[in-house]
């Protein structure tokens, strides 16, 4: 029997530094936004599992974007993009989330943004602690170098199939195949854009010397790591916590790099427990 699900999309038009961009996303759900970056190189569909999760949906209104050249957000409408190297900044990226948010008019969001979209969230919590309720970085750290590299767009070199196979040993094994196999096909999809983007990650991200400015207390920060990520270790999420003010540290066990989509269900089990921790901390806030 066929089923329609309750996930809408939408396309808003936004204006960043100047460029024109129409942005794509999903959204279900009601009460305080739940706004979710993908990871580099990807598109919204890897928060599919999440959008659909009454257990969710039924408390926060689940917003996933497509960054611009991303999924189905085009580069900007207005400039002469393909003259340029597209070279992703920490500027660009946390301007752009907020002008979508100000565009939806969301108030006090809570942030979520997994591997180069957890690294943003704590340059969002830096940059625009009033603007978030708060952030929850997933595979995330202060720095994160040394992925940066020519030969992800070599011409000699499927692109797709290179990226696509790059993150399979960041999944834990025990995740199931096919969700596994579906993270894997994401990646054959936005291979174009993952060079870009790793300069943010590797690059353009440093904020070793600036995690003491972050106020976990004024912007809740709960950090969550998969045991089985290797490009950002629970050791290197640990350390980052531990130089926030106020902010906590999860390690999720038998998942890894993509739990979204490669184990959503335990994923859920870990997102519950930091929702739960960040409304508690808005509660004890207001008393």
């Amino acid at each position: 029997m066929a089923r329609i699900s309750p996930v809408t999309g939408h396309y808003v038009t936004i204006d960043v530094q100047g460029g024109e961009y129409k942005v794509f996303f999903l959204e279900n759900g009601t009460g305080r936004p739940l706004v979710c970056q993908h990871t580099a190189g990807c598109h919204n569909h890897q928060w599919r599992d999440l959008l659909e999760d009454e257990d969710i949906t039924s408390r926060y209104r689940v917003i996933a974007y497509d960054l611009a050249r991303h999924g189905k957000s085009d580069p900007p409408l207005n400039k002469e993009w393909w003259k340029e190297e597209y070279l992703l900044t920490a500027d660009f990226y946390t301007d752009f989330i907020v002008a979508f948010c100000d565009a939806l008019e969301l108030d006090q969001p809570v942030f979520m943004g997994s591997s180069f979209g957890g690294n943003v969230a704590l340059q969002l919590a830096l940059r625009y602690p009033d603007r978030f309720a708060a952030v929850i970085p997933v595979e995330a750290s202060g720095y994160s170098p040394g992925f940066f590299l020519d030969w992800w767009q070599h011409p000699q070199v499927n692109a797709a199939q290179v990226c696509a196979s790059g993150v399979w040993d960041l999944m834990a094994p025990q995740s199931p195949e096919r969700d596994r196999w579906l993270t894997w096909f994401y990646y054959t999809q936005g291979s174009e854009a993952f060079r870009g983007d790793l300069y943010f990650y590797s690059v353009d991200h440093d904020l070793r010397d600036r995690l003491g400015e972050i106020d976990g207390e004024r912007c809740p920060v709960v950090m969550l790591t998969g045991e089985y990520d290797y490009l950002t270790t629970p050791e290197d999420g640990r350390r980052t916590a531990s130089q926030i003010k106020g902010a906590e540290f999860i390690e999720m066990e038998g998942i890894g790099h993509f739990p979204m989509s490669e184990n959503y269900p335990v994923f859920k089990r870990y997102l519950q427990d930091a929702l739960e921790r960040i409304e508690n901390r808005m509660r004890a806030r207001v008393s």
